[in-house]
């Protein structure tokens, strides 16, 4: 699934991705491919990610605005 991270000034990452664990308001969610469509609203956290080739990446957040729809999923930083 194809994943995006910008803020208001430029876009930090774009990448796919197998799955995507977040940190939601009531506590962390994880999306995997074909996830139904989803609005979410960011806490403080650390996102974390599996690309395809099964690596890591991390990156701590201070909050945001998920978008997901279509395997394409967007984060709005705050």
């Amino acid at each position: 699934m194809r994943f995006t991270i910008a803020n208001p000034d430029k876009e930090i990452l774009d990448m796919e991705v197998k799955l995507i664990q977040l940190p939601g308001l009531d506590g962390s969610f994880e999306i995997l491919e074909n996830h139904a469509p989803l609005l979410s609203i960011l806490a403080q956290g650390r996102v974390r990610m599996i690309d395809m080739e099964g690596q890591e990446h991390t990156l701590d957040v201070e909050g945001g605005f998920l978008g997901l729809a279509d395997n394409q999923c967007h984060l709005l930083l705050v």
